[in-house]
């Protein structure tokens, strides 16, 4: 679905392939009929988020200029799928933010704040709210910005979708019905405006984030506060194991970085 300038839509495909247009891109297309047309050419991206396995390349958005990264108490949330997101964020220089959804749940939300105290130290800003009751506190992190709610499912990233934009599931459903799919809102990533300076692009859930497109020898650079140190170790090809002389090492044994965040890197690497 393409949406023009002034704000008229049409159902496109692409010109000689059916893939690579992700959502957020910006392109030029040629009107074939009545709200349908081709879409010529995808322009030159600024940012492009995604994740992949060994097999294949799933895009998740493009020119998003925030991520925010969706996680609740209940259903627990997966520590290991938010260190993900923030290294694929890290290697294209998209600022994140974190949002503990469904925060009327008292205790387990207590809970899930320790855990997420981590992330706060590092420079991540981490908003607590309950979307079904006050988006409030969200929105002055989305003005002039174009955000992509990421997260696993049941996190309540539609509910916080519904919450911004009212008029989004009656919008999903005239989108659905012109591309003749019938489908549900986290089917396939969808671009909606808050404003005419603010747009927030609604994904699929993510049970899995594949980072096989990051190279080994940069996985460390995806780990904000490990830059001090890179560099710093006696080999210069250290991957931050067990070698001797390493700068990371030493520096999580005296407590200057999470040993918590080490040890996912340390599983990044294993994988």
């Amino acid at each position: 679905m393409v949406e023009t300038r002034d704000g008229e839509r049409f159902s496109c495909v692409m010109r000689g392939k059916k893939g690579g247009v992700a959502c957020g891109d910006k392109v030029e297309f040629r009107i074939t009929a009545p709200e349908q047309g081709v879409i010529e050419k995808i322009l030159p991206r600024e940012t492009l988020l995604y994740r992949s396995d060994a097999y294949k390349e799933k895009i998740i958005a493009a020119n998003v200029t925030q991520i925010i990264v969706v996680v609740a108490a209940v259903p627990s949330f997966s520590e290991e799928l938010i260190n993900r997101c923030l290294v694929a964020a890290e290697s294209q220089s998209i600022p994140v933010i974190i949002v503990l959804n469904k925060a009327d749940l008292t205790e387990p939300t207590q809970a899930a704040i320790r855990i997420l105290e981590l992330y706060a130290t590092l420079g991540y800003p981490v908003l607590k709210l309950s979307a079904i009751n006050d988006i409030s506190v969200l929105r002055p992190y989305l003005e002039d910005r174009v955000s992509v709610l990421a997260g696993q499912s049941g996190m309540g990233k539609s509910t916080i979708l519904n919450a911004l934009v009212p008029d989004a599931q009656r919008m999903t459903a005239e989108i659905s019905t012109a591309l003749d799919s019938g489908c549900h809102t986290t089917t396939h990533s969808r671009l909606y405006h808050i404003n005419a300076n603010s747009a927030v692009i609604d994904s699929p859930g993510i049970q899995a984030f594949g980072l096989n497109h990051i190279k080994v020898e940069n996985l460390a650079w995806g780990f904000t506060e490990f830059h001090p140190y890179i560099g710093q170790c006696k080999f210069h090809n250290c991957r931050h194991l067990n070698e001797p002389g390493c700068a990371l090492i030493y520096a999580a044994e005296n407590g200057k970085i999470s040993t918590r965040r080490l040890a996912f890197y340390h599983k990044l690497l294993e994988n």
